[in-house]
């Protein structure tokens, strides 16, 4: 009986352990076979390591694919604690080369992590010191390669395109914008060490990065080289508090060229001050327009017919009195009588509080907000305000009549320039933009295509044609003439806005402006002028401003060869002025014939024989009286 029971116990031990060993069994086959990949990765994982290589940020390109922004190489220092073995050796030495204290390396060198970046002291070294520290051969210490922005123009075009972090990340303009497609996936060289950090021997393994998207702009960099010229112009002759210039196509709402003064150099942004660096003044700035702000009030004032520019007369006595405030002219004594198109010729503020008061304030206001002010134009660009507008109910006779020249409101100059793009270009109000199109670094093939809206009527065509004739007028015959370029349709507005401070006008401090566009029949480019505050000059902005903007339109013609015009309206001249008369055509002529046809001009001839076969300039053209004409001769 007793053996009995210890068979029984025996039986039972076996079959506990054959059954365990049939679940060890199967256990064993499935992990084999259905964890396998799990437990594999879980392996890897345990045992890879990473040395990362950032991914090159997307390029930033002009219209015509020129490089604004790009990138370089450099290296960076990474270290792995569990490899480094005399780390008191190798932390004097890297800090000797980097010009670190000791205690800062000894620190990253003695961490207990896996992989160790030396940041931001090890950050984008110079080939020398890279050098310096690979030549060390140390065990542990690795140099990695890392992707650096670089922006080839300097100071260009800073504020639009921004500048980068220390680990690549946008932080103002388009880099912080459109972040997310320049960014591109950072690669890594992966390896293979042990829980002590030994290398084991498995094969490396490259992840190649995957570069950022390109963007391309709207932007001109011929244009806008050219406004920075004028820009550090205007700082040497006027050492203005400030100063800005702002291109668009009134067509499409394309920003053509942006800048403003101070500015700074996005390649070294950390030494200039973050004021500087993030105020993107033609977006940002808001102040008192003055009197390019009049063109808004002229514009409708024409659409709703409450003046005739022609026949409708007002007398300027100097000063308007309106509920007992009394708005002066800014000419003494006033211009006398005048039509409207005189009135607009010479900016009279009076007769503007005329044009506002046949308005009325509920009119004034709708086409003031129709044209986009006191809010955002929605520019695809960081830091862009608002404005500040009067509120209608709080809106008396003084209010409407200082707003309809310009006084009294707060805008920025982007609103400015897109308000009157849309006045001049047949009454469209577009939403400007600055991107144009985004391609795939690898193949250049677009990925996405930026176009301009179709934009919101605020005025009709005719009334449009209208402004642009009056405001052609301006720089023929009225305050604008220093904008005037012979046998070119140039069309424009001065502004000379007095500055607020503390509540209270402040005392001979002006921001001067002109606003232009050519050509005057068919808009192609508006371009905005404004400085804050220039020292030792009359403050006109017909004086400081709009002879800006002219060197500006000299400079568009050469770059997109704008042809000249015949139907140019005529400029009156002053006795102080170079006086142009229409040059006759003397081709066909003989000598003795276009001698007597161009008399009083200084006559250059070449070749030879009796009949002229060209003439420079040209004929049917404008021309400085008593200046030099060349003329070919053959038989």
């Amino acid at each position: 009986m007793f053996f009995n029971h210890i068979h029984i116990r025996i039986r039972l031990v076996l079959v506990g352990v054959l059954v365990l060993l049939i679940l060890i069994i199967f256990k064993v086959f499935f992990i084999q076979i259905f964890q396998y990949d799990k437990l594999a990765n879980l392996a890897t994982s345990l045992w890879s390591r990473e040395l990362p290589i950032t991914a090159d940020r997307g390029e930033i390109r002009d219209r015509n694919g020129k490089v604004l922004a790009t990138n370089i190489t450099t290296t960076s220092l990474v270290v792995i604690p569990n490899q480094i073995k005399n780390k008191e050796e190798v932390a004097t030495k890297l800090a000797e080369i980097l010009d670190t204290p000791y205690e800062e390396i000894y620190r990253h060198i003695s961490k207990k992590t896996s992989i160790e970046r030396v940041h931001p002291e090890g950050r984008q070294l110079s080939y020398e010191i890279a050098e310096k520290i690979n030549n060390l051969n140390y065990d542990g210490v690795y140099l990695v390669k890392e992707s650096k922005r670089y922006y080839p123009y300097n100071n260009v075009l800073s504020h639009v395109l921004g500048y980068v972090g220390i680990d690549n990340q946008g932080l103002s303009g388009i880099e912080l914008m459109y972040d997310d497609y320049l960014t591109g996936v950072n690669g890594a060289i992966k390896y293979f060490s042990d829980g002590k950090g030994n290398r084991l021997q498995l094969s490396e393994v490259y992840e190649e990065p995957q570069n950022g998207i390109n963007i391309d702009l709207t932007i001109d960099i011929d244009l806008q080289l050219a406004i920075e010229n004028e820009l550090d112009n205007v700082i040497s002759k006027y050492n203005p508090d400030q100063a800005l210039i702002l291109a668009m196509n009134p067509k499409t709402g394309e920003i053509l060229a942006m800048a403003s003064r101070p500015n700074f150099n996005p390649n070294t942004y950390q030494t200039s001050s973050i004021e500087v660096i993030n105020r993107n003044l033609p977006i940002w700035m808001t102040y008192e327009p003055g009197s390019t702000f009049k063109i808004i009030t002229l514009a409708a004032s024409l659409q709703e017919q409450t003046i005739n520019l022609f026949e409708d007369n007002y007398y300027d006595g100097g000063s308007i009195n309106v509920e007992g405030a009394r708005i002066k002219c800014w000419k003494a004594g006033g211009h006398g009588a005048e039509t409207f198109l005189q009135v607009v010729e010479n900016s009279c503020n009076p007769g503007f509080v005329v044009m506002g008061q046949k308005l009325g304030k509920e009119t004034l206001m709708k086409y003031i907000n129709n044209f986009g002010f006191g809010k955002k134009t929605g520019i695809d660009l960081n830091g862009e305000a608002n404005g500040i507008l009067f509120n209608i109910d709080k809106m008396g006779p003084v209010e409407l009549a200082t707003t309809s020249f310009g006084q009294g409101i707060s805008v920025t100059p982007i609103q400015q320039v897109r308000a009157v793009s849309a006045v001049v270009n047949g009454g469209i109000l577009h939403t400007p933009y600055i991107v144009s199109k985004m391609t795939e670094p690898e193949t250049n093939s677009v990925i996405k295509l930026f176009n301009p809206d179709e934009g919101t009527r605020v005025i009709s065509e005719d009334t449009s044609k209208m402004v642009r004739f009056a405001l052609e007028s301006v720089v023929a015959k009225g305050t604008g003439k220093n904008a005037y370029i012979e046998n070119y349709r140039i069309g424009g507005k001065t502004g000379t806005a007095q500055k607020v401070k503390d509540g209270r006008y402040m005392v001979g401090n002006y921001i001067l402006s002109f606003i232009g566009f050519m050509p005057a029949d068919d808009p192609s480019l508006v371009v905005y002028a404004a400085v804050d505050n220039p020292k030792g000059v009359v403050q006109y902005g017909g004086t400081v401003s709009a002879p800006i903007v002219k060197r500006i339109f000299t400079s568009a013609i050469d770059i997109y060869d704008i042809p000249k015009s015949k139907e140019a309206t005529p400029r009156e001249y002053t006795w102080l002025d170079k006086k142009y008369v229409m040059l006759p055509d003397v081709v066909g002529m003989s000598v003795d014939e276009a001698k007597k046809t161009l008399k009083g001009f200084k006559l250059n001839f070449s070749g030879t024989g009796n009949k002229v076969i060209y003439q420079s300039p040209e004929g049917g053209y404008y021309a400085e009286e008593g200046g030099k004409i060349a003329l070919m001769l053959s038989n």
